[in-house]
């Protein structure tokens, strides 16, 4: 049978035995309130007192030192009911606006859809995924186009009839 000889082992191969992390890559771990000189001994370089130094004690996100947090200070939407008062992002109720005036880059007796729409790049960033898209009386229509929307004004719904088009609402899952 074959000898066990060692074959010579090329420096530049990379071999399990031969792999270590790059200098400097390591650090050891700091050791904490181990004595006045490690340099974080006593208060563990949490300095004196307060919320800072106490066990599990963090400042919460948004807390602004007592004066009225920045969440607070943003728009609010008219009315009495709670849920409309709260700051203005997140309860908005998002649409997709899109004018009558700008679907005259579709032929006459054409289907307008949200496909459509998004084909031509009236719609974009696919935000008809999230919200409702909407159309909206700006502008002018001259051709019968078949409308397909989440949502219609009365003006722009009462200008495409006028034109001898039809607009169909429809779901918003799709």
């Amino acid at each position: 049978m074959a000898t066990d000889e060692l074959t010579p082992v090329d420096p530049n191969e990379v071999r399990l035995e031969s792999l270590a992390p790059r200098p400097g890559s390591r650090h050891r771990r700091k050791r904490i309130g181990r004595g006045p000189g490690s340099g974080t001994g006593k208060t563990s370089g949490r300095g004196q007192k307060g919320l800072g130094a106490r066990s599990g004690g963090t400042v919460r996100p948004g807390y602004a030192g007592g004066q009225v947090p920045v969440y607070m200070q943003q728009a609010k939407m008219r009315g009495p009911n709670h849920k409309k008062s709260m700051p203005f992002g997140p309860f908005r109720t998002h649409t997709v606006p899109v004018n009558v005036g700008q679907l005259d880059v579709f032929d006459a007796g054409s289907v307008v859809d949200v496909a459509a729409l998004e084909g031509r790049g009236i719609v974009k960033n696919n935000l008809h995924r999230q919200w409702p898209i909407k159309i909206l009386a700006e502008g002018e229509i001259d051709r019968a186009l078949t409308v397909r929307a989440h949502a219609f004004s009365a003006s722009a719904k009462a200008k495409i009839e006028a034109a001898g088009g039809t607009a169909e609402v429809i779901g918003t899952e799709e």
